[in-house]
């Protein structure tokens, strides 16, 4: 397992396409999962939250347009106040463009942004100041046959040093969850 994390790109983040888009749509159509909030989905977000000290927990499904956060856990108040004397906690549904999590399901695997200003690709992201996103790790949660359901992923709003334990951590709970979301498809255990 090699810790590989994205390395500068001197250029602003631009999103990746998503050419499987369509039929990762209609596999999370298959399971029933993609355009609800699902409650055992936001246990597993919570309990990844308190795994990693993470303010930020979600469990993200990508459609053709944007992404939905049918599992997500946020703090009670905005961790971060912008200098209009507002803040703002993460809702369920963001813009494609936003959040590293695209770039999660493009590449099929980790992504971890220890500071994701050190990455004038991904500083330049709506959610680093919309939401004061400073760090991020997520998955992907790539099923039996090949699809890239969508990702699990926890961010901060300061710097982190998730190192070889947090991406050991993050891949193994996508492994976990993408068991446990197959079994919708037969029937069997619930999340």
């Amino acid at each position: 397992m090699s810790y590989d994390p994205p390395r500068p790109a001197g250029r602003l983040l631009l999103t990746p396409e998503d050419k499987e888009a369509p039929a990762r749509v209609r596999r999370l159509r298959g399971l029933g999962l993609g355009d609800h909030p699902e409650p055992a989905l936001d246990a597993f977000a919570h309990g990844l939250a308190e795994l990693t000290g993470a303010p930020y927990a979600m469990v993200n499904f990508l459609g053709e347009d944007g992404q939905f956060f049918a599992g997500l856990r946020t703090p009670a108040v905005a961790p971060v106040v912008r200098g209009d004397g507002t803040g703002a906690l993460l809702g369920r549904v963001l813009p494609r463009d936003h959040g590293f999590c695209p770039h999660v399901v493009a590449r099929r695997k980790a992504l971890v942004l220890e500071d994701v200003s050190d990455y004038p690709r991904f500083a330049g992201n709506p959610v680093v100041d919309g939401f004061g996103i400073r760090s991020y790790m997520g998955a992907p949660l790539i099923d039996r046959t090949g699809t890239v359901l969508g990702t699990v992923s926890v961010t901060d709003v300061r710097p982190r040093a998730w190192g070889q334990p947090g991406l050991a951590a993050i891949k193994a709970q996508a492994a976990d969850l993408t068991v446990r979301l197959e079994y919708l498809e037969t029937g069997g255990l619930p999340l």
